[in-house]
């Protein structure tokens, strides 16, 4: 294998792991002495910085900056080559049988146990959310643990997905006794429509656990999955399995997206097992030249010949194909609501809501308030503001190119070319948010897989476990936060040059064409350090 197949993968292998570090240490050796004056966000305890905020601001802003320096000198190959190393973990037999017979197999029979214990836990347990596991399964477990799994190992929801398992059982039954027929109506999908059903469906999910004042009550989550299950079960009955998970199931379509970050990848050469014709372009299922089908995990289920790759962090967001307008803007949004989610616990943004409650003193109803209306107007503003920025510096992008005495596609265009880099800015802020979230809350899982409905059992003899606050603290949890949200970016720095440098062809001027981009990231990521810094106020 030649060094140009094998350079992106490997310069990306060093970017991840040795700059930022370098930036940081150098930082703290040279700026040790000054005193602390801020606190970290996101964390139960205050914890004063070793050093002012402005000099963290300053590393991360130094460090994505000398990354684009070392992106430009540095990065050569041709980039319109897909290739990078990868590993095929099937290569050993025993961990093909685990990974497709009864490990997985397992997991899927759990995925569909815990999907009706969670809406029977909602429904009939207790309504105190932190003696009910429905509460901490759906936002802590589920939400905030698979988005850290799938985003570091893998697809793990393509696997464990209880819709399209049980829809799946559903099929085997009906076509053992109809053989000639398909379970479902067929009906053609319309094209236009895109993932936007899956855009509006996951802004619901944010809403709700942004805004709705009950989006910890039991009851009311198990209501709203099985109402969710009714969406998605019903989209799959009328135009397919596939065809509704690709574009209107949410969670299928963000971490399909999100896993293209992660170390693993599903691949396969079986044309007949390849359903890329049913995805929408650009979604997970890029078939890399000549080289097989990638990510596809609906026809990785059917094919003869597949593979279980290790490859480089983040290399899969790496694509030359045109990404739908839908697409383009879900990634928005989950960067938006994310960065929304911490916001809306700093102290600024607890001044807005007081305001808030004062202009409308009338509104009393639990579910239409001052701070109903707030935070559903701030869920909506911030991804408009986002994809509006991302728009003006799209526009300077273009403008730079042509400047430069090169062609351009259009604004929206390039938008979409390079959305894809947005997404380790959204998972670096994801991780950083809720690490100390996932860590200390998610402990809640021990005593209640013990008492799951609490109601005073104790199944397995954990329901007397106390939550273990000195698993962490918050020192950790803010130079844990410091590292993602600037690795984060220095990604997303390399990845937007391999798709300037593919789609501008001059090396030249596709380093030019990244100054917008680059200003762009060094002001998210000082802002991003500053929402992290506040004491939170909930």
């Amino acid at each position: 294998m030649d060094p140009g197949y094998l350079s992106s993968g490997v310069a990306m292998l060093r970017l991840t792991v040795l700059l930022p570090f370098t930036i940081l240490a150098a930082t703290f050796l040279f700026l040790g002495p000054f005193p602390p004056t801020a606190s970290a966000h996101g964390f139960g305890e205050r914890y004063d910085l070793p050093l002012p905020l402005t000099y963290f601001a300053i590393a991360g802003a130094a460090a994505v900056v000398l990354s684009f320096v070392v992106v430009g000198l540095f990065v050569r190959g041709n980039p319109a080559r897909t290739g990078y190393p990868r590993f095929n973990l099937f290569r050993f037999t025993p961990v093909r049988i685990i990974l497709t017979g009864p490990v997985a197999w397992a997991l899927k029979l759990a995925s569909v146990f815990l999907f009706f214990l969670v809406i029977a836990t909602g429904l009939f347990g207790s309504e105190r959310p932190v003696s009910n596991l429905t509460p901490t399964f759906v936002w802590i477990i589920w939400w905030v643990g698979m988005g850290f799994v799938v985003a570091l190992l893998g697809n793990l929801w393509a696997l464990v997905n209880p819709w399209k398992i049980l829809y799946g059982l559903a099929e085997a039954i009906y076509n053992r006794f109809n053989p000639d027929w398909e379970l479902g109506l067929g009906l053609d999908y319309p094209e236009r429509v895109g993932v936007w059903p899956a855009v509006v469906l996951f802004f619901a999910f944010v809403w709700v656990e942004n805004a709705l004042p009950d989006s910890a009550s039991p009851a009311m989550l198990a209501w709203l999955i099985i109402s969710y299950s009714v969406l998605t079960l019903g989209g799959m009955y009328l135009f397919g399995k596939h065809r509704w998970l690709q574009r209107g199931e949410a969670f299928t379509v963000i971490y399909g997206f999100l896993s293209r970050f992660s170390v693993t990848e599903v691949r396969f050469t079986d044309k007949d097992a390849c359903i890329e014709r049913d995805r929408p372009e650009g979604e997970p299922g890029d078939k890399a030249a000549g080289q097989g089908c990638v990510d596809c995990y609906e026809g990785f289920e059917y094919a003869e010949e597949r593979e279980f790759n290790l490859r480089p962090p983040a290399i899969g967001l790496h694509s030359e194909r045109p990404l739908p307008s839908g697409l383009t803007a879900l990634v928005l949004l989950v960067l938006a609501t994310v960065t929304f989610d911490g916001f809306s616990d700093t102290p600024e943004w607890a001044t807005v809501l007081g305001w808030a409650l004062e202009q409308t003193p009338q509104l009393t109803s639990p579910y239409l308030n001052g701070l109903v209306i707030a935070n559903t107007l701030g869920l909506a503003l911030f991804p408009l503001a986002f994809a509006a920025i991302y728009w003006g510096f799209s526009s300077l992008m273009r403008w730079v190119v042509q400047r430069g005495g090169g062609s351009s596609p259009i604004t929206v265009e390039l938008m979409a070319a390079f959305v894809f880099s947005l997404v380790p800015i959204a998972l670096a802020y994801h991780f950083a948010h809720y690490l100390g979230f996932l860590l200390i809350q998610g402990q809640l899982i021990i005593p209640l897989a013990s008492d799951p409905f609490g109601v005073g059992a104790d199944l397995f003899g954990t329901a007397g476990y106390r939550v273990n606050i000195a698993i962490t603290n918050a020192r950790f949890i803010w130079f844990f936060a410091i590292i993602s949200i600037v690795v984060g970016h220095i990604i997303a720095v390399y990845l937007a040059h391999l798709r300037a440098a593919s789609l501008f062809k001059n090396g030249q001027l596709a380093l030019k064409s990244q100054l917008p981009m680059l200003v762009l990231m060094v002001i998210y990521t000082v802002v991003s350090l500053w929402i992290i810094s506040r004491p939170i106020t909930e």
